[in-house]
């Protein structure tokens, strides 16, 4: 059995019906969440960074060791005999080591990572691979053909220094763990400081350390700025997904919910259409007696009256339909010449027995010579009787209603009504534009209506790219104006015509 869609579906953008899709998409946010508040110091974070040097170590790891077999087979070739080469085999295998550990650390999920423990020994196969390098610089070659051995072994500290402060910077203390000993060996146990070459190589080696280790600590903050703004872009990219899995699903629900009102709306339009043709019908057959006398007077009235509610409920529906049609933007015009002043001045005529019942006048202001509009004639005469309407149901008794039509300012044609009826307060005039929306002093110093009349009035001038204004004051009445574009203007379209056909001849 389909789970039951939840009532209240509509105020939830997350489709309840894919409870593992939410889950998925709960879990993505708190995941991003966490990721954008890691900082330096934070497990997540530091995990980032162990990971980061255990991947620089396990591609680079060989240069050491390649620098310690060229200066054994340096010192082998100088007559220093095998202890140089069982150095070199010794650091080989340390940084080997190493080497091996980081592969481990960089295969593992960052999740899996025990930062305190691993970064222990890290530092610990650092320092075993300091002890190589502290034997190298504890080396002496009495009988080689070096003359200055010394020297030979600080250059050659100098640019292990250089590469593991280029290697480990993502590990601190590396670089001191690695080479604090060796240099204190040296200059301690292996130079000569009385020879000026030899105190300056000491020196120089003694000032590298720090040079490097400040090296090292600036590329170190360089890796925790970049690895800060690849977490920042990885968590802006889960939420821009998460996102966009709530908006697909809000739009395919919104499509979904169109298409349900669209069928809704097309079948009961059928179903109560047929219903009402016939309760037309014979409620006038009956009111107007065609079949014979109707002896009780109130069965007539009641006839009417019935006549009178199907023509309230069918117009009712054509509301609907036209709203709902122009709302999923599926209103189509049929644009033809319309005459605006022919089919205004038609409209009032077809209310003007409306307005009479009321004692209502219509008073008609037609500017001379209006051209033709380029638009549909059904819409025109629907958004001038819907302003007629409104203003015939809320202008007083004896009142007057002034019907006008011509030029705007910017060559277009309007059409206006104003009634002098109790007006609009400034803060409803919202609701009123509204779908089904009534002002309060409408509601009740008139009749009530489906608060439809307005928005389509709106929706079918932007349709035809025009505007809808509504001014209104209290106690002083309203006015509302269809402005139609001077695009529309059959005047403005030949002349426009003219001069593309002039430009293109020249």
């Amino acid at each position: 059995m389909a789970p039951r869609r939840s009532t209240m579906a509509d105020k939830n953008i997350v489709d309840r019906t894919k409870a593992h899709r939410n889950a998925d998409l709960a879990r993505t946010v708190r995941q991003t969440r966490d990721r954008l508040s890691q900082q330096p110091g934070n497990p997540a974070f530091d995990r980032e960074m162990l990971r980061l040097h255990a991947g620089a170590l396990t591609g680079r790891t060989a240069v050491l060791p390649v620098l310690a077999a060229a200066v054994a087979a340096a010192g082998l070739v100088a007559g220093m005999g095998p202890q140089v080469a069982f150095w070199a085999a010794l650091t080989a295998v340390a940084y080997a080591g190493l080497g091996l550990f980081a592969a481990h650390i960089a295969k593992k999920e960052v999740t899996d990572i025990d930062v305190s423990s691993v970064r222990v020994l890290l530092l610990v196969a650092h320092a075993v691979t300091g002890l190589c390098w502290t034997w190298f610089a504890l080396l002496s070659c009495e009988a080689c053909q070096i003359d200055q051995f010394s020297t030979v072994k600080g250059v050659v500290l100098l640019f292990a220094v250089a590469a593991t402060a280029i290697l480990a910077y993502a590990l601190r203390g590396a670089l001191l763990a690695t080479f604090a000993l060796p240099v204190v060996a040296y200059i301690g146990l292996a130079v000569n400081l009385w020879n000026p070459v030899d105190a300056a190589m000491a020196g120089l080696l003694a000032a590298s350390l720090p040079f490097f280790s400040y090296i090292a600590g600036h590329l170190h903050r360089s890796a925790v700025m970049l690895l800060s703004f690849r977490t920042e872009k990885d968590g802006l990219i889960a939420e821009l997904e998460t996102a966009k899995s709530i908006s697909d699903e809000a739009r395919r629900r919104a499509e979904e919910a169109n298409l349900a009102k669209s069928r809704f709306l097309a079948s009961m339009s059928h179903e109560l259409r047929t219903p009402l043709n016939a309760i037309l019908g014979f409620s006038e057959v009956m009111a107007e007696q065609v079949l014979g006398p109707l002896e009780n007077e109130t069965y007539r009235d009641y006839a009417r009256s019935i006549h009178d509610s199907g023509h309230h409920l069918l117009a009712l529906i054509n509301e609907i339909l036209d709203i709902s049609r122009i709302e999923a933007g599926r209103y189509k015009l049929k644009e033809e010449p319309v005459d605006i002043a022919r089919t205004v001045e038609e409209c009032c005529n077809l209310v003007e027995l409306k307005a009479r019942n009321k004692d209502l006048h219509i008073v008609r202001e037609f500017e001379p010579d209006l051209p033709q509009l380029h638009a549909d004639e059904r819409a025109v005469r629907q958004i001038t009787l819907n302003l007629l309407s409104n203003a015939i149901k809320f202008a007083p008794t004896g009142g007057e209603i002034r019907v006008r039509a011509g030029w705007t300012a910017g060559g277009g044609q309007y059409i206006s009504v104003r009634d002098n009826g109790p007006g609009i307060p400034a803060e409803e005039i919202p609701v009123v534009l509204s779908a089904f929306g009534q002002g309060s002093i409408a509601i009740k110093s008139a009749e009530q209506g489906t608060g439809l009349g307005l928005p389509i009035v709106q929706g079918l001038l932007d349709i035809h790219g025009g505007r809808f204004e509504l001014r209104s004051k209290l106690r002083l009445g309203t006015e509302a104006i269809a402005i139609f574009p001077a695009s529309r203007v059959m005047a403005s379209l030949a002349t426009g015509t003219a001069h593309a056909r002039k430009a293109s001849a020249a």
